[in-house]
């Protein structure tokens, strides 16, 4: 990892963007690029206001990660609206990473769709790291998902080589579905027939999972299955919480056609919720 972008709107939840941000950079030696999108559909006088004000924000931002942290950084200030400049910006600069702050929680709704972060992660070509966390140092426990797709496959080579798991404990969730135990069938199975069926499939996903890891080389993360008799994305969250993990790593879905409009629902429910960062990968330019 050479380049490290990260987003800023001068916010509590970009602050810890910009924490975590040094944190990787010092971790491989990376740059920075600081990147403010000022709103452009504004009286014109606003709008350089606020340039002017973000330019010096920015430099002091430069400065503190030159000093404290030690790592080169440039800043860029880009006229536009939110996720347009920043996605501008990421096709320009092509970053190996791109780092955001959270997502704004509402009290009553917690919409997702159409937010800033939401439009960035969906139409960007490079990995995204959602940083939810205040940063303690570099990640411990690194929980990678996979739904044994060829994309999950891309995805989890593509965050492999980011290295950001070398120092870090790797597992490898698949969670699965026993499709009789949400059947009607079910009443007619008995307490024991129900737990021999479901070790069963387990046993089976187990399988699945380890030629998926073989055949993926990747064998150095620790897999583990999880069966889900709830929605995929509460057991993702739960196995992360009692597994102690710092980071979710989850994939994102295609980016042609109607497909570039979405994200995956579980990927896109695990970015909602999740109280520790998640980095999204996005299929490569060429797959």
């Amino acid at each position: 990892m050479k380049t490290i972008m990260v987003a800023t709107d001068f916010s509590r939840r970009s602050d810890r963007a910009l924490s975590r941000a040094a944190v990787l950079a010092r971790q491989f030696g990376a740059s920075i690029i600081l990147i403010h999108v000022v709103n452009d559909d504004q009286p014109r006088r606003i709008v350089e206001i606020e340039h002017e004000e973000s330019a010096v924000l920015l430099a002091q931002s430069a400065e503190t990660f030159k000093e404290v942290d030690g790592v080169a950084c440039e800043v860029r200030i880009v006229r536009a609206s939110s996720f347009v400049g920043i996605i501008q910006a990421a096709e320009e600069l092509r970053p190996d990473l791109l780092v955001i702050g959270s997502h704004r929680r509402h009290v009553l709704k917690d919409v997702f769709i159409g937010t800033t972060a939401e439009r960035t992660i969906r139409l960007v070509d490079c990995p995204v790291l959602m940083v939810n966390a205040q940063p303690a140092g570099q990640y411990r426990h690194i929980m990678h998902t996979t739904d044994l797709s060829a994309g999950s496959r891309d995805a989890l080579q593509r965050a492999r080589d980011l290295r950001i798991g070398d120092d870090a404990i790797n597992t490898l969730l698949y969670v699965f579905d026993a499709p009789a135990l949400r059947l009607v069938m079910v009443d007619t199975m008995t307490k024991n027939d129900q737990a021999l069926y479901l070790a069963s499939e387990q046993m089976n996903a187990m399988r699945d999972l380890d030629a998926f890891t073989s055949s993926a080389k990747l064998d150095d993360f620790a897999p583990q299955v999880r069966h889900k008799p709830k929605a995929t994305h509460h057991e993702i969250l739960t196995a992360a919480e009692e597994e102690n993990a710092d980071l979710i790593v989850v994939s994102t879905h295609g980016r042609t056609g109607l497909a570039k409009l979405l994200i995956g629902s579980v990927t896109e429910r695990v970015l909602r919720s999740a109280s520790i960062d998640v980095l999204a990968i996005p299929p490569r330019r060429d797959a």
